[in-house]
């Protein structure tokens, strides 16, 4: 079982290395993060911008020419197509978001005909967290897609959630559904959404999983909590994932265990055809380079 973000790069540097088309790449973080990728032996680069300017950055690294190739395409809009569409056929097996904005980024991911979402199908954010105060990694949904997911995006955030612990070794997940309060017969719709999807796992409707909620963060990851509110859960204490009833309750959760807590965190958009390492632009290289080693995780899945 892989248990923290060590154990995942040593992990793939085993595996098949991937291809990783970077649109706006002209970013000292991101091709920071690139460098390492490669240097590790799990990445190659296609790298969309303006080439001058990458050409400028890359010099501050020592990265082979034969695992990078760069695409002079300063457009944002066209980039980002020229990307998508890389992906779609095949010549590359990753989607990066460098410096070019969320919305004209997911804008082109979310396109119903050149696009990389199925239809039919929800996209979610999930996040791995490594938290010193924490014994394993703990698994997050959703930090940055979702503004307020209904029952069935709930259901899909599980889905991928449980899809990505197990891709790190963890056999049957424990998920904790997270609300303020865990009494059950509270009639907000956090509580009743959480209540729903608890009788969905134990009627095996989920798969190999076990799931609780409504929970509060303490019940859900400290197990001495239990006792001191007399509390039985199947999680005890001792969740690998927390589902959010917001992205903002999620997102203030993760940046304030970075801030804070000295934790490190790596995420993906899940639902796509094939990985997405979206990222702020505010982001450190570590948190990026971890975000490739998960999406190349991920993107060997099915290898």
């Amino acid at each position: 079982m892989i248990t923290n973000f060590t154990q995942l790069v040593d992990k793939v540097k085993t595996v098949t290395p991937q291809t990783i088309a970077v649109v706006a790449a002209e970013d000292h973080a991101t091709l920071g993060a690139i460098h390492r990728a490669i240097s590790t032996g799990f990445a190659k680069a296609i790298l969309f911008g303006n080439q001058l300017i990458i050409e400028s950055l890359l010099a501050h690294y020592e990265i082979p020419d034969h695992s990078y190739t760069i695409i002079h395409q300063p457009n944002e809009q066209i980039a980002v197509s020229e990307a998508v569409t890389m992906v779609n056929q095949g010549k590359a097996d990753i989607l990066m978001k460098g410096i070019i904005g969320t919305d004209i980024f997911l804008k082109a991911v979310l396109d119903k005909t050149s696009g990389l979402l199925n239809q039919g199908e929800v996209m979610t954010y999930v996040a791995a967290m490594q938290i010193p105060t924490y014994h394993k990694l703990l698994f997050i949904s959703d930090t940055a897609v979702i503004p307020y997911p209904d029952l069935n995006q709930k259901v899909a955030m599980l889905k991928y959630s449980v899809e990505m612990a197990k891709r790190f070794g963890i056999s049957k997940p424990k998920v904790a559904f997270i609300g303020a309060s865990e009494k059950a017969g509270n009639q907000s719709q956090t509580a009743i959404d959480a209540s729903i999807i608890s009788k969905m796992a134990q009627r095996g409707q989920l798969g190999e999983v076990i799931v609780d909620g409504p929970l509060d963060i303490f019940l859900a990851t400290q197990p001495e909590s239990l006792s001191i509110k007399r509390i039985n859960t199947p999680i005890e204490g001792d969740a690998d994932i927390l589902i959010f009833p917001s992205l903002e309750s999620c997102n203030a959760f993760y940046k304030g265990l970075v801030r804070f807590a000295g934790a490190e965190l790596a995420g993906l958009i899940q639902g796509t055809r094939k990985p997405v390492v979206l990222m702020s632009r505010s982001e450190s290289e570590n948190s990026k380079f971890y975000c490739l080693a998960l999406a190349c995780l991920m993107s060997n899945k099915n290898r």
